[in-house]
């Protein structure tokens, strides 16, 4: 599977290292909250919530170039919405190389 990286975001600063840095801090921030709020709605049987969660959280695997990783991520959202969770265990596997590449930032 594809890794996190920077890539979309530097093409998207197109060299504005200020702009860089605002979105990581971002990232920072927003993920671990995202994240929290998406697990709790799992364990509460929430999909609904959860696949709102989702929608958040699948831009972030985008901006951290992970094309197939949004793919999932969207595919996912959609089987929330009808409660469905088969893919959680390859969601969150992404939610967790996200996790550890960000904290590395």
């Amino acid at each position: 599977m594809e890794n996190p990286n920077l890539e979309y975001i530097n093409q998207l600063s197109a060299g504005n290292k200020e702009f860089e840095i605002k979105i990581i801090s971002i990232l920072k921030s927003e993920l671990p909250q995202e994240v929290k709020i998406y697990q709790e709605a799992i364990i509460s049987n929430e999909y609904k919530v959860a696949a709102d969660c989702v929608h958040k959280l699948k831009h972030k695997v985008s901006f951290l170039g992970l094309i197939e990783g949004y793919a999932i991520a969207e595919k996912y959202e959609n089987a929330l919405k009808i409660d469905q969770i088969e893919m959680k265990k390859e969601f969150e596997e992404i939610l967790n190389k996200i996790q550890n590449f960000v904290v590395t930032l």
